[in-house]
Parts: C-alpha cells; sequence; structure tokens
C-alpha cells in the first residue's frame, strides 16, 4: 500500500486557492465585494494584461485594523459570519473567509488600509502565501489591494488561462454587472489605462444602463416594479423590440448580488413569452428584495448559483406580474422617419440579381396578387400572375402548387413502396402525409445550364418557398436558404481570391458594445477586416460601422452584426484562421433574403442561375437543404392514379 503522506501547508493553500481563484475575474470579484460589505461609496478597479499582471482595487470604506490585518489572510477567517446559524440571515457578500487566504496563496500580493480612527495606515506584502514586509505608513481611509503576477507559483494553472484581451473582457463583463448591482456605490473601471466606464453612484439605475448599454437600449426600457409578501422587485423590463440571440443580457440580483437561477430565469421568460419570437431572449435587469432565510447563497463556492424557497409559488407571481407589466404597454414599435428614407449616397457596384427593378415588380404583383384575392398561407401560381412569356401550367400541376404539403415522418430509400402508404393521415381532411425527400442529383442534374430550359417556374408557397416543375418531378426551394448559399460561396471565394469589396456606410452605423463584446471584436477584428468589414472606435465603448461587404448591403447593417457578436458570444469559435473566416462568412449570410418576403419569377430565375455556379448548391451553410423534390409518381399515388 502506498504511504500516506501530510501535505505542507503551502500545498494546501495552493490546492484550496483552485477552488476560489480560477482566472482574473475571480480576485477582482472577491476584492470589489469585499469593499461594498466594507460600507465603501465608491470603488475603484483596475486591471492590466487582463488582471494577469496586475489588478489594483481601491475603495473608500472602513478599512482594517492594524491587528486585524493578518488575520484576515487566514484560511476561513471572516468577519461576515461566526457560526453556521448566521447563514440563514447573512447579508454580505461575502462569508466564506476563503478569498484572501485563496488569492495570497498564488500571486504577489499588497495591501495599504486605513481606519478612520487611526493616524496612520498600513503595508502589509504577502507572495505566494508567505510574510514579506510589514510596515505603517501615510494613507487615506479604506483600502487598496494590488495583487501582481497571478498564477507566478503554479505555471500549470497560468498556462491555462486565455489571452489576456479574453481574460479582460471577463473582468469587465463583472465589473458592469457590479455597477448595475450597486446604483448607490460610484464605480470606476481602468483596463490597460483606459478608462472603460465611470459611474457617479446616485441610485439612478437607469443612468448605469445608459452607461453601459447606450442611448438606444435605455430609450427601449419599461419600469417595472412589483412587491409580494415574500419579495419585492424593481428595475427595468427591456420592450420586445430589443430582444436578443442568448440570455446574456437577462440580468438579476438578489439582496445587491449577481446570481443565476433557473427559476427567476423561466419566469421573466414566461411573461415574455407571447412577445417574443422563438429562440430570443429578453433584456432586462431586476433587482430583488428577499428575506436572507428565503435564500440559500451557500450552494457554490463562487457564490454565483442560489435556491429560493417555495420555488413554485415564486415561479407564478413573478411570471405574471411580468406579463402584466407587458400587457399594460402600447409596443407597437416606433419608426424613425430617417431610416425610411436613405440618405445615404448610393454607390455603384455589381448589382444583384435580386437588386434588378425590384421596386416595379413586387409593386405588379402585389396588384396582381390582391387582384385575385389569395387567402393567406396559399400560393401564388404563375398562371395568376402572369408573368412576360410565360406559358400556362397544366391543370395537374397547377392543382399541386394549390394543394397544402403537410410534413411527416421520413422514410429511409430503401422502404420506399412502403413509406408511401405507411406515413401518418390526417383524418380531419383525409390528406396522406408523406415528407418530400432530398433530390437524388447524381441522377437528374436540375441544376445544369442543359436543364435549364426544362424547368417552369409555378409560383411562391407561404412567402417562402417556390414550386418548379422539371421532367417528372415538383421541386420545392427554399428561398432562404438557397440565397444564403448564393452569399456563402460568393464570399468565400473572393476572400480566396483576395478580391472581396466593401460598400461604404454614410453616415456610418454606431453600436454600442458592453465589454464583452468589445472583448470579442478586439479578438476577431483582424477576420472581421478580410470580410470586409471597416469598423472604428468611436469612444465610450461606441464603435462605428463605416463598411461592410458588398454582398451584404442592404441589410440592418447593426442588428445583423450584433446577431454575429452574440453568436461569437454564445459559440466561441476556434481552428487555424481559414476555420475562422468561413464560420464568420457563415453567420454573415444570414442577411441573405429571408422567409415571408415576396419575391419576384425573374429574382427566382436569377437565383437559381446563380445556384448553376456553384460547388455545392444544395445545402445552405449551416447543412439545410435548399431544394427538396416529390415525384411524379409519388403524387399520382396519392391521387390514387397509381394503385
Amino acid at each position: 500500500m502506498p504511504e500516506i503522506n501530510l501535505l505542507s501547508q503551502s500545498t494546501i493553500d495552493k490546492i484550496a486557492a483552485g477552488e476560489v481563484v480560477e482566472r482574473p475575474l475571480n480576485v477582482v470579484k472577491e476584492l470589489t465585494e469585499n469593499a461594498i460589505d466594507a460600507g465603501a461609496s465608491a470603488i475603484t478597479a483596475e486591471i492590466k494584461d487582463g488582471g494577469i499582471s496586475l489588478i489594483r482595487v481601491t475603495d473608500n470604506g472602513c478599512g482594517i485594523e492594524k491587528d486585524q490585518l493578518k488575520k484576515a489572510f487566514l484560511r476561513h477567517a471572516t468577519s461576515k459570519i461566526t457560526s453556521i446559524e448566521d447563514l440563514n440571515h447573512t447579508e454580505s457578500l461575502g462569508f466564506r473567509g476563503e478569498a484572501l487566504s485563496s488569492i495570497a496563496a498564488v500571486s504577489q500580493v499588497e495591501v495599504i488600509t486605513k481606519t478612520k480612527q487611526e493616524l496612520t495606515g498600513i503595508r502589509y506584502a504577502i507572495s505566494g502565501g508567505q510574510e514579506e514586509d510589514l510596515e505603517e505608513i501615510g494613507a487615506p481611509s479604506g483600502t487598496t489591494f494590488l495583487v501582481r503576477n497571478l498564477f507566478f507559483n503554479t505555471p500549470v494553472r497560468k498556462k491555462f488561462l486565455k489571452q489576456p484581451q479574453t481574460e479582460g473582457g471577463y473582468v469587465s463583463d463583472m465589473m458592469e454587472h457590479l455597477a448595475l448591482s450597486h446604483p448607490d456605490i460610484s464605480i470606476k473601471f481602468i483596463n490597460n489605462g483606459q478608462v472603460r466606464f465611470h459611474t457617479s453612484g446616485n441610485g439612478d439605475l437607469k443612468e448605469i444602463i445608459y452607461r453601459i448599454y447606450g442611448r438606444e437600449t435605455t430609450d427601449t426600457l419599461i419600469p417595472f416594479s412589483f412587491q409580494d409578501k415574500s419579495f419585492q422587485v424593481s428595475g427595468f423590463l427591456g420592450k420586445p423590440q430589443l430582444n436578443r440571440s442568448n440570455r446574456n443580457f437577462e440580468t438579476y440580483f438578489v439582496n445587491g448580488r449577481y446570481v443565476k437561477n433557473d427559476i427567476i430565469t423561466r419566469a421573466v421568460e414566461e411573461g415574455y413569452r407571447a412577445y417574443l419570437m422563438q429562440h430570443k431572449f429578453p433584456f432586462f435587469v431586476l433587482h430583488f428584495t428577499m428575506s436572507p432565510s428565503s435564500v440559500d447563497v451557500n450552494v457554490h463556492p463562487a457564490k454565483m448559483e442560489i435556491r429560493i424557497l417555495q420555488e413554485n409559488r415564486f415561479f407564478d407571481i413573478l411570471s405574471l406580474a411580468v406579463s402584466k407589466c407587458m400587457k399594460e404597454q402600447e409596443l407597437i414599435p416606433s419608426i424613425k422617419l430617417m431610416e425610411e428614407s436613405d440618405s445615404r449616397p448610393v454607390i455603384k457596384s455589381t448589382p444583384e440579381p435580386f437588386e434588378v427593378q425590384r421596386t416595379s415588380l413586387l409593386r405588379e404583383e402585389s396588384e396582381a396578387y390582391a387582384a385575385h384575392g389569395k387567402a393567406d398561407n396559399q400560393p401564388v401560381a404563375a398562371a395568376d400572375i402572369e408573368f412576360p412569356s410565360e406559358p400556362k401550367v397544366a391543370d395537374f400541376l397547377q392543382k399541386m402548387a394549390f394543394n397544402r404539403v403537410i410534413g411527416g415522418s421520413c422514410e429511409d430509400s430503401a422502404g420506399e413502396n412502403e413509406g408511401i402508404h405507411a406515413n401518418v393521415i390526417k383524418a380531419d381532411q383525409h390528406i396522406l402525409v408523406e415528407k418530400p425527400t432530398q433530390l437524388n442529383f447524381f441522377e437528374e442534374k436540375f441544376l445544369s445550364a442543359n436543364a435549364r430550359e426544362e424547368y417552369r417556374i409555378l409560383g411562391q408557397l407561404f412567402d417562402t418557398y417556390w414550386l418548379i416543375a422539371f421532367r417528372d418531378k415538383l421541386l420545392i426551394m427554399d428561398q432562404h436558404a438557397a440565397h444564403e448559399k448564393v452569399k456563402y460561396e460568393r464570399l468565400l471565394k473572393e476572400l480566396r481570391e483576395k478580391t472581396i469589396s466593401s460598400q461604404m456606410i454614410n453616415p456610418p452605423v454606431v453600436v454600442s458594445l458592453t465589454g464583452k463584446e468589445e472583448e470579442l471584436l478586439v479578438e476577431f477584428t483582424e477576420y472581421f477586416s478580410a470580410l470586409g468589414f471597416e469598423i472604428e472606435e468611436f469612444g465610450g465603448g461606441s464603435y462605428a460601422i463605416r463598411s461592410i461587404p458588398s454582398d451584404l448591403y442592404g441589410c440592418n447593417e447593426k442588428s445583423f452584426f450584433m446577431e454575429i457578436l452574440d453568436e461569437l458570444s454564445e459559440n466561441p469559435i476556434k481552428g487555424n484562421p481559414e476555420v475562422i473566416l468561413q464560420k464568420l462568412a457563415s453567420m454573415a449570410c444570414k442577411a441573405a433574403v429571408k422567409g415571408n418576403q415576396l419575391l419576384s419569377c425573374q429574382e427566382v430565375q436569377a437565383l437559381i442561375d446563380e445556384l448553376l455556379t456553384l460547388e455545392n448548391p444544395y445545402h445552405c451553410p449551416h447543412g439545410r437543404p435548399t431544394i427538396i423534390s416529390m415525384s411524379k409518381y409519388e403524387i399520382e399515388k396519392k391521387f390514387k392514379r397509381i394503385v
């Protein structure tokens, strides 16, 4: 049996530090929370190199008594609690007593502190858990912590830190949440010598939101407050138009502590459920006040997770309160006149096939569509619109164009005959249900120059799918997936050949970014430039988009750029430059023409011609098929022409 050894105190401290200090973010969080617990009304946090080389946190709080300073760096030494029973009503942010000892075990720490009663302060230096210096000095009231060379004595842990700009992004995100959690405290954050933000501490939460998220976000806020016998909540809800693609903008605090809790998240999202599209998430900043005895904050060492008593009741009350608040609002989005009349000069470039005579064609088709009185969700038949030189469609195919296609379960190609009769039947309409199969292009080449004269465009279904007759098949093309593929391959080709062109935007589009979004932009700035974006810093966390890839001109530049940042935040991409550029190009091509958008027959013809030039025209960049087919045999089986 191996011999059992007792670990040294230094080794024990370094191992224990790993539970509390994983990256610079944790150090800044622990020190700033201690400053808040010390009653500070002003806190300054500064980092360099993402906090790896230097972290400085200064406050004007109560300070630490001279005879208590050494004790503060011992493990499980705390002024917040004295026994386990105190956890039932603790109101401080910190209480474990592990922070200072853990930080000192893996860095070089210097603390300067003075209480209001003392005439002089004291400076204490400790490195790797070993005391180095203790002396009296002149100092203002309060405490300053300087943490240098984080993980200098644990190189393995240091090796797993991310790039300084990424680590700095984590700290910036945390400091923003800290400012939002305590509007009554003036908080300054400095990153590599630059002041990122500085709040006044006047208690106005809306001012903090303005400084962090910008004016446009602040203009769409709805004040929200609610009180129940077990809790009260106040803050701001974003209007539905302020939705985002991830949960990074769902911010809430419980008794001043920034936390994560599934019950709170799901309750607020349930209140928004009738106002947001699927996979979209609201913006909100909420402060909850609860009895400490009804909240368990001792769930995780990082104190980020909490448990709430009577969760089901809490969920019902909060979701109903949010829903009621939304119902009371006038939620019709306002459109600015400046956005309706585009004053930007038109810079001529190679026109897209979908840009040619778009306005006149859409007007003609809309009038023809209205004249025939088509109901919603019915296809527009070519025979009804009378496109120039468009022949009349055979009765059989025209009926198929008007038929509603209902999806069912996929069948393996090996069981094709059984699958035709094995699918579900919709009882009330007696319509056989079958999901069409992907076209086998190795047998029949629809997208070829030779076949161009053999297909007929029948019409548009649900303003999204195009019905095309080709030989003995009915083809169904997804206009968004097809256009997205065209844009994607065109963009990649220009990247490979270094011929990518940009379209200037005048005036430039200004976006306000959070610290985390800003770090993402800095991390991927060379890739954005390679794609044709020209983005300049505008000051105060804002950036000006001055140009975009020509293929993306005409989209909602701001919305689509923020969606790219959201996806980068939610799903970080790694790999060589080519992989990253391909991923960014895939995100960018979401600006393609959308579903539920009326196109003309000529535009669809141009789209098919564009698909002809692609290496792989059959799937969009995300793997969805661009075209599916139903054979004449399958259709005739449905109509019982074949027994």
